[in-house]
């Protein structure tokens, strides 16, 4: 077991301070720090505190899958580390997104691949053959959009902007199913000629004032997000498709699933990722980074769903709080060490015997596993190998840790 450093990755999206002050570091930062990667994703891999220095976590896998990963994920996945955790700190909107299923994937891969697209190139979209199914959970209070909207109350939304120009889309609605006139109106937006959505645009924002300036409060928060992302994107047909997606607001804990296909685009907030061991995101919009319609029209799943069914369900067992996902590459969960618990040890057992990441959220707590213990304060990260489970805990206060394993 050993101590965790992070790799920072700096988007203009990022936060100076978020994460900065959550890992004990000098704010603000000198440059919007968006992503802190714990992992071994050969793009930025993770690295582990040594006597001697420290070691790639990936390279740490590749000398000893077994020892690092263990023979049920090794089964699985081979030797590698199928799941990536990362603390994600937006103060502005990220881009208009979705993510491959591994079918698509893989047939992605390999067709960049054949056409000598550079894996590290500003227009690959496949930087690896795996799909990206994510969960995310908040921090602090977070916001995003995600998911198409049933029909029925995207129309509502659309009339009650009270735009003529919106008409004939919401004919388009109205004339076909959910799926069919969410793909249809979707595709005639995102596809459009600029001159075509600049007076679109143009036309909702008008309506989107005016919304808000009635003092109505139905449909306040997406009109609202409108008129911030037409302000930072103009004339960007994202815009547009925001008015499609559900409009949620994540209070600390609370977390959504998004599987291969789900349209989304973060908000702002502060919130923890974990996925598939992946960097393939396919954009649309709201963004200056390639974007490829083309290829996001190929993966999308418009297939309505509601805020409801993103949300992640939670149980309770013992000291952990588990986040549901249908996902074999990762699962997630909560470690809560109460008043009630400080000072003395508990076992914090894994339902398997595979690697884990431990995050702590708050407070001090002693990690005891076969190798040793370490001490983790907020901020900081471990790496619990396979061969060094279970684990036992001795919080010196109240504590929460978030950890990350495989779910097999």
């Amino acid at each position: 077991m050993q101590l965790l450093r992070g790799a920072i990755r700096t988007y203009a999206w990022g936060s100076r301070t978020a994460i900065a002050e959550f890992t004990g570091r000098p704010v603000p930062a000198a440059h919007p720090e968006a992503e802190l990667w714990l992992g071994a994703n050969p793009g930025d891999p993770s690295w582990l505190e040594e006597p001697g220095g420290e070691v790639s976590l990936l390279q740490a896998v590749l000398d000893d899958p077994e020892g690092q990963l263990g023979a049920a994920t090794r089964a699985q996945f081979g030797d590698v580390l199928p799941f990536l955790l990362k603390v994600l700190a937006a103060d502005e909107p990220l881009s208009l997104q979705a993510h491959p299923s591994a079918e698509q994937a893989a047939e992605g891969f390999r067709r960049e691949e054949q056409l000598g697209i550079p894996v590290n190139s500003a227009v690959r979209n496949y930087r690896d053959a795996s799909h990206k199914p994510e969960l995310l959970v908040a921090l602090q209070q977070f916001e995003a959009l995600a998911g198409f909207r049933p029909a029925a109350k995207t129309i509502e939304l659309l009339r009650a902007l009270a735009v003529s120009d919106l008409d004939p889309f919401i004919d388009l609605l109205n004339d076909q199913s959910d799926a069919d006139g969410l793909r249809a109106l979707f595709t005639t937006w995102i596809t459009a000629p600029q001159p075509d959505i600049d007076v679109l645009v143009a036309a909702v924002l008008d309506g989107a004032i005016n919304y808000v300036s009635s003092g109505a409060t139905e449909f306040a928060a997406e009109a609202k997000t409108v008129l911030e992302l037409g302000e930072r994107y103009p004339g960007d047909a994202g815009v547009l498709a925001a008015l499609l997606l559900n409009r949620i607001t994540l209070g600390p804990g609370e977390g959504i699933y998004l599987s291969a296909g789900n349209l989304h685009a973060y908000l702002r907030g502060v919130g923890l990722e974990v996925m598939a061991n992946s960097d393939n995101v396919l954009r649309g919009g709201l963004t200056p980074k390639h974007v490829d319609v083309p290829e996001l029209l190929r993966v999308l799943n418009f297939n309505p769903t509601t805020e409801s069914q993103l949300r992640a369900d939670t149980h309770r067992d013992g000291l952990a709080s588990f986040y549901d996902t249908p996902t074999a590459e990762f699962a997630a969960s909560m470690l809560l060490l109460g008043d009630d618990l400080v000072g003395h040890e508990v076992d914090a057992p894994s339902r398997h015997d595979g690697p884990q990441i431990l995050l702590c959220i708050e407070g001090t707590t002693a990690v005891h596993g076969k190798s040793g213990a370490l001490v983790l304060t907020r901020g900081a990260a471990a790496w619990v190998a396979a061969d060094d489970g279970p684990i036992r805990l001795v919080a010196q206060e109240p504590t929460k840790i978030f950890r990350a394993t495989v779910g097999l």
